[in-house]
């Protein structure tokens, strides 16, 4: 790494904290009905959001100020700690059980998610593996097969909670990373096909996610079932129109929507300010991802260069897949907006990784 610092990438400071303003403004109006009819304080949600954005801001400026040959170091040793919170948090009795996924580790509300780490744990070690091995990636069996087998063991971990969102993310951020890195295009395309049968063994072994699918293909056939979030989404993002009904004059935040301060957030965001408030939401993922490229393609080596890869195709993959769910574009998968949804582990660890994009920001070629 050389030795050369510049300042930290300013677009993306200023990107994050309008994100994270947006999201803590939207959180306190998707979430005040909600929090005075069950907490009797409308402000309930919106306060630990701004205590773990402190967190995070916080955390990524540290971040942001380390060594990077530290990321390195702890690349292996990081996966491990990840592996044994996956088994950890399966184990009855030591994992809690919410919404159904039995993901979270710790006593009350204070919790972590497993998970949430996992992603951080898989980008540095295949930056870390993919550079070591970066003569064999056009290889299938002697330079892919090891990371793939890897993420895999990680996704399928993810998945025995269930947690098919976050294992989606995961998958999608280390394929990005792996055609980064300089893997072969048919390789790829392959293992996409495979993906893609995986996803219909998982959809069929599950009735619960043959219902989401169906769902997703015409709400309207269960609306008092299956169909019934994303119905109550649409209905939210309709009425928005260009200007929006307003900051906090939602209507299908009293109760009609579910979960509208976390995975469906943006549903709110567009109905109280509309087109241009959900295409300013878009704009700033747009520019932070290209900002994010832009750090990958000027790092000045391989491993920055994946970890700032792997660091932006996670955070566009997660808001990509939640905007598409609350559209109707994707099946319902539960699923946070990074920086802008409710959740402490989230936000907490997507800044952490924006952290690590800034750090290698400052020592971008110019």
């Amino acid at each position: 790494m050389p030795q050369t610092r510049n300042a930290p990438d300013l677009v993306i400071i200023v990107v994050i904290f309008l994100l994270l303003t947006l999201g803590v403004v939207m959180v306190y109006s998707a979430s005040a009905a909600y929090s005075l009819h069950k907490f009797g304080d409308s402000f309930f949600y919106a306060k630990r959001q701004m205590l773990f954005a402190a967190l995070g801001v916080f955390l990524m400026l540290v971040v942001s100020r380390l060594d990077p040959q530290l990321f390195q170091r702890w690349a292996k040793p990081g996966l491990l700690i990840c592996f044994i919170l996956l088994v950890a948090v399966l184990i009855p009795g030591v994992g809690m059980t919410r919404n159904g996924a039995q993901s979270w580790l710790g006593i009350g509300a204070f919790s972590i998610q497993p998970s949430e780490f996992s992603k951080m744990g898989i980008i540095l070690f295949l930056s870390w593996y993919l550079t070591q091995n970066a003569h064999r990636v056009s290889s299938f069996s002697k330079g892919l097969l090891t990371p793939l087998a890897i993420a895999g063991t990680v996704f399928a971990l993810i998945m025995m909670q269930p947690d098919l969102g976050t294992g989606t993310v995961m998958m999608g951020t280390a394929v990005v990373m792996i055609y980064a890195a300089g893997a072969r295009l048919k390789h790829l395309l392959g293992l996409s096909l495979v993906g893609v049968l995986g996803f219909v063994g998982l959809v069929l072994a599950a009735p619960y996610r043959i219902q989401r699918i169906t769902a997703f293909l015409n709400p309207w056939q269960d609306p008092l079932g299956a169909g019934y979030q994303l119905i109550q989404s649409l209905y939210a993002i309709g009425p928005g129109g260009l200007m929006g009904l307003g900051l906090g004059m939602s209507r299908q935040k009293h109760l009609y929507l579910p979960e509208p301060h976390t995975d469906f957030i943006f549903s709110i965001l567009a109905e109280e300010l509309g087109f241009i408030g959900a295409g300013t939401a878009i704009i700033l993922f747009g520019i932070l991802a290209w900002r994010g490229l832009r750090v990958a393609i000027t790092a000045p080596d391989l491993f920055s260069s994946l970890v700032a890869a792997g660091v932006t195709g996670m955070i566009v993959i997660q808001a990509v897949i939640n905007i598409g769910v609350v559209t109707g574009a994707f099946p319902v998968t539960g699923i946070t907006l990074p920086f802008l949804s409710y959740g402490g582990s989230s936000l907490t660890l997507t800044l952490v990784a924006v952290g690590l994009l800034l750090n290698l920001s400052r020592f971008s070629r110019q």
